[in-house]
Order: structure tokens, then C-alpha cells, then sequence
């Protein structure tokens, strides 16, 4: 054990997760796979697939090693390299991206032949980069005019180039800023006034939107079209919402099986969007709520590990990179149980394709760097305590008989 924890540093409830959620991930990638092979039809097996989720699995938990072992501190000056880099990747993305599934906007663009989302990566940088500026500022007294520049600036930028190809991603970006804001003791009245003045700026964005519907091909329809879709009860028009729920059903407690999926040849988006309504059908109700009890234990390791920081930046940066892992999750299954609209949004370590493994193990990564380095002053201590005892016991005069 001493030999791995030499190796392994920082929380190891986390890492037993990780590795936990790694290995289960494997085959419900493989039994969703199936649909892939038929709707893509570009030669590569279910077995393909399979080694390729492997692979990924197999890089990002190198990138979780790499990442845990480099100092948190470093991080912050970072950030804003990280902001600069993900403006121009996002930008490209505009410009030159391309769609995948079907979606109307370009979201990937494609680095030495694997897809890549730049917003997952913007999501993280920005996140960062906040955590770092309340950091800098916690202790001090300033207005929201002073704030402007070095915060709000950086944040309507990203959230706009996000938000103009992935409206539910650029909302979840805010939301978690917000929430980073708000620990982070940003002064509530601002966080008030700067949601109204996001509202008031969307608003004025769609109607934009729908005066030039040739700059912004299909955006308002497609987030239109989704809403209403949800709120349909016509079945033709929830046409995956239903098989997803039926899946769900035909699972019932203990599922059909390993592989025994029926729904997963129906559901066009069965290995990204409704992966879940796969893993509880071939698993059951069992499975699901295994599913969410790993979630929920996650959540509760980042906020474990943030409360045992020992930096007010390392506090943020844990639960500014952590949490959104689990909102993802959690959006991800809401929409396959018919609580919420489809959303685009993925299911870390399930959903097939290489952005999204690996910007979730860079995230976790992060947060495993906080709890290696964070607590290690805590170890350092309790050692020296043993070693003064030590020394403080061999120095006492020993009584003769």
C-alpha cells in the first residue's frame, strides 16, 4: 500500500472512484456501440470502438497522473494563458468547425484526427481563471466597476463564443461561475445586477438573431425546436425521450443483461445523449442508482477535499472544476428520464469520444493536485509531532533502580 500511495498522491476515496468508474464504463460503451457501427458505417466494429474507449480511458488516466502531480500553485498564473488559448480555439471553432450527430452549429474541430470541443476546455480554463481572481481579491474591498475589466470581461467573452453554438453549455458555464462566485464571497448585489444585465443582453441577442437569421443559421430554431419538443406530448416529436423512457422501463430492477439492450438499435444518440437509458436497461434500477450513488460520493470527495485546502484559491479550484463533472452528470440523466430538454450534455466516462473523458480527468486531475499538495503540510506536521515525540522520549533521563 505504501509502494501505490507513493505513486497515487491525494485523495484515495477519489482515485477509487475514478478507477471504479473507469472500469464500469467499458461495457455499456461496447453494447451502445452497436448503433454506431450502423449509423456511421466507417468500418470499425463494436470491438473497434471498444479499444478506442479503452485507449481514451487508458490517456486520460494518464493525464489524471500527470496533472496530480504538478503543484496547484502553478495553476493561477496559467489560467490566463489557458483563457487566451481556449478564445482562439472556440473562435477557430466558429470559423472552421465541424458538426457531429447532427447538431446545427460547429462545436468539434478535429486535432491529429480525434474531435475536439473546445467549450469543455473553456469551461475549465474560465473556471480557473475565476477562482483565481477572488483568490487574489478575497481579502480586499472593491466595486462591481472595479471588477469589471479583470472579471466580467474574460467571463461574457468565453460565455459568448460558448453559448452562440451550445446555448445549454454557455448556461451551465454561467451557472457554475456564479456558484464560484458566490463561495468565493463575491458581494451577492453583484452577482444580482450582472445575472439581470445577462438576461437583458440574451434578450437582446435573440432578437438580433431573428432581425440577421443568415448570420446565425438555426441556432433559435434548434434551442426552440428543443423546448418545444419537451414540452410536446406528441410522442412522433419525442421520438428519443420515449424509447429513452421505455428502455428505462423495460429494465426494471435488475435489467435485461449485459448487452441485451433492444432500445440501443432504436435510439440514434443511445451512446452519447440517452447512455444512461442504456445502462439502466441492460442493468436495471440497480445500476442506476449505483450510477448516482458514485456521482453523489464524488460530490462529496470534492467538497471533502476543498474544505481541507488550505488555499482560498485551491478551495475554489476544487469545486469549480469538480462540480460541474457532477451537474454534467446529473443533466445528462435528467434528460434521459424525460426531467429535462435534451441538452447535448455528456456522461463523464460514458458517452463515446475523446473530449469529453479527457477534459473530465484533466478537471479531476486538478482536483487531485489540490489534495496531493494541499494536505501535504498537514502530513508534514503530524510526522514532525512523531519525531519530537521520538526525540523528546530517547532525551528524558531514564531512573535507575
Amino acid at each position: 500500500m505504501e509502494r501505490f500511495r507513493r505513486y497515487l498522491k491525494g485523495d484515495i476515496s477519489l482515485w477509487g472512484v475514478i478507477l471504479f468508474f473507469a472500469l464500469i464504463s467499458f461495457l455499456p460503451v461496447y453494447s451502445s456501440s452497436s448503433n454506431l457501427v450502423y449509423l456511421e458505417r466507417t468500418g470499425i466494429s463494436t470491438r473497434g470502438y471498444l479499444i478506442r474507449h479503452v485507449g481514451l480511458i487508458a490517456a486520460g488516466l494518464l493525464i489524471i497522473y500527470l496533472i496530480h502531480r504538478f503543484p496547484y500553485r502553478y495553476f493561477r498564473p496559467l489560467a490566463r494563458l489557458g483563457l487566451l488559448l481556449s478564445w482562439i480555439l472556440l473562435f477557430f471553432a466558429l470559423l472552421k468547425g465541424s458538426t457531429i450527430e447532427g447538431a446545427n452549429a460547429s462545436r468539434w474541430i478535429y486535432i491529429m484526427g480525434i474531435s475536439f470541443q473546445p467549450s469543455a476546455f473553456a469551461m475549465i480554463i474560465l473556471l480557473m481563471y475565476v477562482a483565481s481572481y477572488l483568490a487574489e481579491v478575497y481579502e480586499t474591498k472593491y466595486s462591481f466597476a472595479e471588477s469589471i475589466l479583470p472579471l466580467w470581461l474574460p467571463v461574457g467573452i468565453t460565455l459568448a463564443m460558448v453559448t452562440l453554438p451550445n446555448l445549454s453549455t454557455g448556461a451551465m458555464m454561467y451557472a457554475m461561475v456564479l456558484m464560484v462566485l458566490y463561495i468565493g464571497r463575491y458581494p451577492i448585489k453583484y452577482i444580482l445586477g450582472s445575472s439581470i444585465l445577462a438576461v437583458l443582453l440574451f434578450a437582446l441577442f435573440m432578437l438580433v438573431v431573428k432581425a440577421f437569421p443568415d448570420a446565425f443559421p438555426h441556432r433559435v430554431d434548434t434551442w426552440k425546436n428543443r423546448i418545444e419538443t419537451f414540452m410536446s406530448k406528441d410522442k412522433e416529436e419525442n421520438y428519443q425521450s420515449e424509447r429513452a423512457k421505455m428502455a428505462i422501463v423495460s429494465g426494471g430492477f435488475w435489467g435485461q443483461g449485459a448487452g441485451k439492450s433492444v432500445m440501443k438499435n432504436l435510439l440514434p444518440q443511445g451512446s452519447s445523449d440517452f447512455i444512461f437509458a442504456i445502462v439502466v436497461e441492460e442493468y436495471g434500477l440497480l445500476g442506476g442508482s449505483a450510477l448516482i450513488l458514485l456521482f453523489i460520493i464524488m460530490l462529496v470527495r470534492f467538497v471533502v477535499i476543498s474544505m481541507k485546502a488550505t488555499t482560498i484559491f485551491g478551495k475554489l479550484l476544487v469545486l469549480g472544476v469538480g462540480i460541474p463533472i457532477v451537474f454534467q452528470g446529473f443533466v445528462n440523466m435528467g434528460v434521459s428520464v424525460g426531467l429535462l430538454p435534451v441538452t447535448g450534455q455528456n456522461l463523464p466516462f460514458f458517452t463515446t469520444g475523446g473530449t469529453s473523458i479527457w477534459m473530465t480527468c484533466m478537471a479531476l486531475g486538478i482536483v487531485l493536485s489540490v489534495s496531493s499538495h494541499g494536505v501535504k503540510s498537514e502530513e508534514r506536521k503530524v510526522k514532525n509531532e512523531e519525531e519530537e515525540m521520538k526525540n523528546a522520549a530517547s532525551e528524558s533521563p531514564q531512573l535507575g533502580v
